[in-house]
Order: C-alpha cells, then structure tokens, then sequence
C-alpha cells in the first residue's frame, strides 16, 4: 500500500476519534485509574460500559490493520500516541483480563503494536509517570471544587 493510502487511512481513523460518542469515551477514559482487575470488571457491569469498550475496542481495532499491512506501522505509530496511553493503562492487567473474561486474545493487536515499537517500554514507563502526575492534579482539583462547593 503506498503512503498516501496509508496517510488517507490514518486521517480516517482520525475522524472517527472525533466522533461525540467516541470523544465522550476518550475523555472517561483519560479519568479511568484502574487498580485491580477488578476496576475493569466493574466497569464492565457499570454505566460506563460502553465507553470503555469503544475505546479499547478502536485501538485495538486500529491496531489490527497496522498489524495486517492496511497501514505502515512506523507512520501509524509518529501519527498517534494514545494507542500507547491505552495500552499503559491495560497492559499490567491484560493477563488478568484475559483469563477472566475467557478471551486469549483480548487486545492482541493493540499489544503486538505497541511491543513491535523500539523503545516501548520506556515511553509507557513515562506516559504511566505522566498519567500519575496528572491524576494527582485532577484529584487537587476535584477536593478543591467540593470545598468550594461545600464553603469550606
């Protein structure tokens, strides 16, 4: 496949990230601080169902057609990052995952991108870092409001 199909794929994938339901997904899942697999499992039979699946779901779905050849991998990978987020956020309970839902195979593709890249450990070692970092302020910022709200 030449670059401009893969460049017209990659925007593509693109669009569908801006999509309200997609969005509203991907703005829940940036808030998701999952501590236990079973943080996933509750989800998973909560409101936010939904959500969660659409987002791993896409990133795995993107995945795959980097992994069938649809689109060339080192440009999928300088075009986006939040493959790699989402893959920090599941990778430590993807085994857990995998065996208590019954599917060997849940985020196969999502995880055979992200491990096909050099230096992947590293830039999942600094997003988890930033991920941290931005839940404390998210935190502050929550505890704030309420008091405020609270006239404290």
């Amino acid at each position: 496949m030449g670059k401009a199909k893969d460049a017209d794929l990659i925007l593509k994938l693109y669009d569908l990230r801006r999509e309200k339901t997609m969005r509203e997904a991907r703005n829940w899942f940036f808030t998701f601080d999952p501590k236990t697999p079973q943080d996933f499992i509750d989800t998973l039979t909560s409101d936010k169902s939904g959500l969660y699946r659409m987002v791993v779901s896409y990133w795995d779905m993107a995945c795959s057609l980097v992994n069938n050849g649809a689109i060339d991998a080192q440009m999928f990978n300088d075009a986006n990052g939040e493959h790699l987020f989402v893959y920090a956020k599941l990778e430590p309970f993807i085994p857990a995952l995998r065996e208590a839902m019954g599917a060997p195979q849940f985020c196969a593709h999502l995880e055979k991108t992200v491990k096909e890249i050099p230096d992947y450990e590293q830039r999942i070692a600094a997003i988890r870092d930033r991920m941290a970092k931005l839940v404390e302020v998210w935190k502050q910022k929550n505890a704030a409001q309420a008091a405020a709200a609270s006239g404290d």
